[in-house]
């Protein structure tokens, strides 16, 4: 069976085939700076990279250029012969608890809850529109970010404010990173050798974008990230938990309007506000050479995750893991050893020196040995947990 997994930005796509029987990329790539002009992009297969520097006017465009190269290359003939299409949505509001079939009323949904992922769920619609278009006879799945976290009781999920404004607006904690938070959560309970079922687990998806969630018997009972990805930890440009009075402060105090303020809380906070970078790598190699903002931003960092850590191991009652994920989950042993430093008193979390450093991209466990809480590094792979979902799916159906 070959899935097609699709992630539609606002000026790319992103993309990768996979064959579910030994679970392997047949495929990937991305086309980017749509309707630009000078687009371009990289498609990888076995027999080589065909590499876009063109102008690609549309997401249709796009896709076909993705559709010919796979054919080209023989990977597939045609999008028609593909088994199944899986979409990543970044938004699926309370009306998206699993992954569903699209038809035109999942569309209409997805579309609805704009307001909510206005720089993501129209972008994914235009995906969805145009793969329909494309392959009308191959079915195609949505599998949403927020669906993870919709066994969130409701006083988790629930903020403060008058019930009416979540009654009538839906106002509420929804949060992201599902996909991914899902995936380790699974493949760290294998490593473990004991059933999701079992488990109490704090997963923390540190990247860009981070978000951190507590795991209580395989199921999201709370996550960091909020009615938008803004909320939480501390981000490479978001700047995560805020005192809400601040931006009235500066909207009385400087003026600033609310679309101006939305572009300094979103893409100029986060590591690049605090120190002038968003990449924590360059962030780590400054403060090791001195650099006080540098070390300013890492504190922050690692002090937000490791509050969120000592929150949610209150909320379980009972830890078994801790897994880290993401680009600086997976490749920054000092945000790991940092993060979990002076929990093991309390917790029973502690880094081994010598484990930390020796992550190879494998599932790697990096706890002092006889630790009563087993830490973790998995690598995700949401493609690949899309595939699944949408081969379960399209199985099902």
């Amino acid at each position: 069976m070959k899935i097609l997994v699709l992630n539609s930005g606002s000026s790319s796509v992103k993309f990768q085939l996979i064959e579910m029987q030994g679970r392997s990329v047949l495929a990937s790539g991305i086309v980017e700076k749509i309707g630009e002009p000078h687009g371009h992009g990289e498609i990888v297969t076995d027999e080589g990279v065909e590499r876009v520097d063109r102008r690609v006017a549309d997401h249709g465009e796009a896709l076909q250029i993705i559709q010919e190269f796979l054919k080209n290359s023989g990977t597939v003939p045609d999008f028609d012969a593909l088994d199944g299409i899986g979409h990543r949505v970044v938004h699926g509001g309370e009306a998206f608890h699993e992954p569903v079939r699209i038809d035109d009323a999942v569309m209409a949904e997805i579309d609805r809850l704009s307001p909510f992922a206005p720089l993501h769920n129209p972008a994914n619609l235009q995906g969805i529109r145009v793969a329909m278009a494309i392959a009308p006879h191959v079915p195609q799945v949505a599998v949403f970010d927020t669906a993870f976290h919709q066994s969130i009781p409701k006083e988790a999920y629930l903020y403060a404010l008058p019930m009416f404004l979540y009654e009538e607006e839906g106002i509420r904690r929804y949060g992201f990173h599902g996909t991914s938070h899902h995936y380790v959560a699974k493949v760290a309970a294998q490593y473990l050798g004991r059933p999701l079922e079992t488990l109490n687990m704090i997963t923390l998806h540190l990247g860009n974008g981070a978000s951190v969630t507590a795991i209580r018997h395989g199921k999201s009972v709370d996550t960091s990230m909020g009615m938008t990805p803004l909320e939480g930890l501390v981000m490479g440009t978001r700047c995560g938990d805020l005192d809400p009075e601040i931006l009235l402060y500066l909207h009385r105090q400087r003026g600033i309007k609310a679309s101006d303020l939305e572009q300094k809380l979103n893409k100029e906070s986060g590591l690049k506000g605090l120190c002038g970078t968003n990449d924590m790598r360059e962030v780590i190699a400054r403060m090791e050479a001195g650099d006080a903002a540098a070390k300013t931003a890492f504190d922050v960092f690692d002090y937000r995750a490791r509050k969120y850590i000592g929150s949610y191991a209150s909320v379980l009652g009972h830890l078994d893991a801790v897994v880290f994920t993401g680009g600086i989950g997976e490749h920054a042993p000092q945000v790991r050893a940092s993060v979990c430093a002076g929990l093991e008193e309390i917790f029973g979390i502690t880094v081994d020196p010598a484990r930390n450093a020796a992550y190879d991209g494998t599932v790697t466990p990096i706890h002092r040995e006889g630790a009563r809480v087993a830490v973790l590094v998995v690598p995700t792979n949401e493609e690949l947990e899309i595939a699944i979902q949408t081969q379960r799916l399209v199985a099902g159906a």
